[in-house]
């Protein structure tokens, strides 16, 4: 009831109440009007699909589920499962809106690889090892020819050295294997850990880490070699540990190694770049597939897993600071970085997993991250035709050489892909 009063009005607590109530009910109508035009349209749609739209503004994204009825009761109950009301969704899970880079395709290579690792050497790119398949994993290494656009070389890595999730890095001619996983699935980690010579292609043992890690980052920095991070036994636990060994010419000039600061947040997968008197970690992981307990072949087993993209900067105090993040989380770029003018320039990997279907979702976008200003840019950027994950990548004369591409899925790889852009971040 409103009265007047003085010419002025006011409002008891039942119209407040009653009016609220009034606002409430006209949502609920408005609520089923919509779920009963959404039912229509799913029962007519003749497709299973996700249909994402992309607010740039608000950096969220709203995800509409259309299911088809036609579908056995068996898929009915595993969608459901996998089933979240309408709503917004982080940011993460679209790409970021920049102009478009061209890709040539290039010769593709030999075999496909899932967790490998590279190094580029003058005009010659060495990828390691790998997933074949998740049952199989390659014990040899494939060169490519930037020069002449080729593969070739193949040879052979030491049969006591890890396949997957190697810690790796060069010096310009000989590559340091540090510790990974040995074995298909999710077989446990070694801390064997193996030296190459380029131009001889002979292998030579280097001290073993004192613990095993799976993908650990890996660089040389002022006379050291240095191992941070990565996972620890058990395959998710993420470790912060942070050792260094003195190398030259190939060589371990300490029979043992030091430990250093750890890094604030561990975990695996992540870029480790140094340049001049800093050594930069950025994004990575918390936690990955573990063995399913009691399985004879190790078999793997989703976890939760926390992409994040944070930087982290070592200085010559030997102190760590943290640096702005990366636009989004990114894992899996070890091997995906580039310097180029000062900046380091980051292409594809893999973010948080899809909130719906709980799949990997890959990186389409170039990250810049200035040098001198430590700021991050989307502006110059790769919409990957294929998104990486865990993608090679190749920089030489103003170009950026993507090879051995990835996959949708972290378990089935598709054929080995070559692409190359080229040109230079403004």
């Amino acid at each position: 009831m409103v009265r007047s009063c003085t010419g002025k009005h006011t409002f008891t607590k039942a119209t407040v109440v009653a009016a609220l109530g009034g606002l409430v009910g006209a949502v609920l109508v408005l609520d089923f009007l919509w779920a009963s035009v959404s039912s229509s349209s799913s029962s007519s749609s003749s497709t299973y699909s996700y249909t994402i739209w992309a607010n740039h503004r608000s950096r969220l994204v709203v995800i509409s589920n259309l299911t088809d009825p036609s579908q056995n009761k068996r898929a009915d109950v595993k969608e459901k499962k996998q089933r979240v009301p309408e709503g917004l969704l982080n940011y993460t899970f679209a790409d970021i809106v920049a102009p478009r880079l061209e890709w040539e395709e290039m010769a593709p290579a030999p075999v496909p690889r899932l967790d490998g690792s590279s190094v580029q050497i003058k005009n010659l790119l060495y990828v390691f090892s790998g997933y074949g398949t998740i049952d199989y994993v390659h014990s040899h290494v494939d060169v490519y020819n930037f020069t002449d656009k080729t593969w070739g070389g193949r040879f052979d890595t030491p049969k006591e050295m890890a396949h997957s999730h190697l810690g790796i890095t060069t010096d310009g001619r000989y590559v340091y294997v540090i510790s990974g996983q040995y074995g298909p699935q999710c077989r446990g980690p070694t801390a064997r850990a193996f030296v190459l010579d380029t131009q001889t292609k002979k292998w030579q043992s280097f001290p073993p880490l004192p613990v095993p890690r799976y993908a650990p980052a890996t660089q040389i920095w002022k006379g050291r070699l240095h191992v941070i991070g990565g996972s620890k036994e058990n395959r998710h636990t993420p470790g912060k540990d942070h050792w260094s060994i003195a190398v030259k010419n190939g060589k371990a000039l300490e029979k043992k190694w030091r430990t250093e600061v750890s890094i604030p947040r561990g975990g695996p997968h992540r870029a480790c770049v140094a340049v001049e008197n800093q050594l930069y970690v950025i994004g990575g992981q918390e936690g990955d597939f573990m063995p399913k307990p009691g399985s004879p072949i190790f078999k793997c087993s989703r976890r939760h897993e926390v992409v994040y993209g944070d930087v982290y900067m070592l200085d010559e105090k030997m102190k760590w600071k943290e640096l702005p993040p990366m636009p989004k989380p990114d894992s899996h770029i070890e091997c995906s970085w580039v310097l180029v003018n000062n900046s380091i320039i980051i292409v594809g990997g893999t973010t948080e997993k899809h909130p719906v279907t709980k799949r990997m979702i890959l990186v389409g976008e170039l990250f810049r991250f200035d040098l001198r200003s430590h700021k991050w840019y989307s502006d110059w950027k790769a919409s990957l035709p294929c998104e990486n994950y865990s993608g090679r990548f190749l920089g030489m004369d103003g170009c950026i050489l993507r090879l051995d591409s990835g996959t949708e899925d972290p378990i089935i790889p598709n054929q080995g892909r070559s692409l190359e852009i080229c040109g230079e971040p403004s």
